[in-house]
């Protein structure tokens, strides 16, 4: 089972494995799904910069790890301080725990104390840890010494971002899992007239889904284009 709205997060739509482009990410993504799995290298840190897909990789893996009966958790951290590292009491009795966001403790001792003895909890128990972070473990503030050293063991992946062609690989994928038919002709139109990271697009297309359900139009550039220039 998968306990992560119960927490009171407020996540986006589903992420699924089927719905990430792997481009130069696919030996991430294979440990990552051995991981959720319980297999391979118990603790994973993935890192990169915003839109490389860090939150969308977690949330996949309690979906990977509840096809294989293991039970899972994913944190956002960006919303976690909202409550207190109590948060992290218990979880270690989770067969994977995702905590996305970490470099949002870091710093601030409570939080760290409350990790740290998460981690060694999680490590007795021989569980799954995956945490996401923007910097690399040697550059993430952390105060506390030895949860430092810790956020170094494991296996260590910085994302790549997708370049153009991979976009429009990402989004004829998220078009189809829609039940929308895009033409690459069409992906293009759009990468060369919208913002061009991989969070706008998807809010975009998400956008044009409705709109075109409710003109019962299908998703040509001229609808796009009429679409775009009538945005604010």
């Amino acid at each position: 089972m998968t306990k992560q709205l119960a927490l009171g997060f407020i996540l986006p739509e589903k992420a699924t494995l089927e719905s990430y482009v792997l481009a130069a990410n696919e030996q991430a993504v294979a440990d990552m799904s051995a991981n959720a799995k319980g297999r391979g290298e118990q603790f994973i840190y993935l890192w990169g910069a915003t839109q490389t897909g860090k939150s969308h990789l977690l949330q996949a893996a309690t979906e990977i790890a509840d096809k294989a009966n293991r039970s899972a958790v994913y944190i956002p951290l960006d919303q976690a301080k909202q409550f207190s590292p109590d948060i992290f009491d218990d979880l270690e009795q989770m067969d994977l725990v995702c905590l996305d966001g970490i470099e949002q403790i870091a710093g601030v001792p409570q939080w760290e104390q409350g990790l740290f003895n998460l981690f060694n909890r999680i490590r007795e128990l021989h569980h799954s840890l995956l945490v996401a972070a923007d910097c690399s473990p040697l550059n993430l503030p952390i105060m506390l010494p030895d949860l430092s050293s810790r956020m170094s063991w494991g296996l260590c992946y910085q994302l790549q971002p997708l370049n153009d062609q991979e976009k429009i690989e990402a989004l004829t994928k998220d078009a189809c899992r829609r039940g929308m038919e895009i033409s690459e002709e069409t992906a293009h139109y759009i990468l060369r007239h919208t913002q061009r990271d991989m969070g706008s697009l998807r809010q975009l297309l998400e956008q044009l889904d409705k709109a075109s359900l409710e003109a019962q139009r299908r998703l040509t550039i001229p609808f796009i284009r009429g679409f775009l220039q009538q945005r604010p």
